[in-house]
């Protein structure tokens, strides 16, 4: 695999993927139910990045409105 390089643009170049606002919230709403949805048995490191990740996407995309 040597003497392979990147491409401006592909995924592999390291650049952050900038996503809109309504794709943050959809991937908060998926990461909440994936949470939700975790066994008794997953390692602690998995539910913590899980949570951190939350966390940052709930900063990111602001208050939400609750009824």
């Amino acid at each position: 695999m040597a003497g392979y390089r990147t491409h401006e643009g592909q995924h592999s170049d390291r650049a952050p993927i900038r996503r809109t606002l309504d794709q943050k919230k959809v991937m908060l709403r998926q990461l909440k139910e994936q949470m939700a949805e975790l066994k008794p048995w997953v390692a602690v490191n998995v539910r913590e990045s899980l949570a951190k990740r939350i966390a940052e996407l709930e900063k990111e995309v602001g208050p939400t409105k609750r009824p």
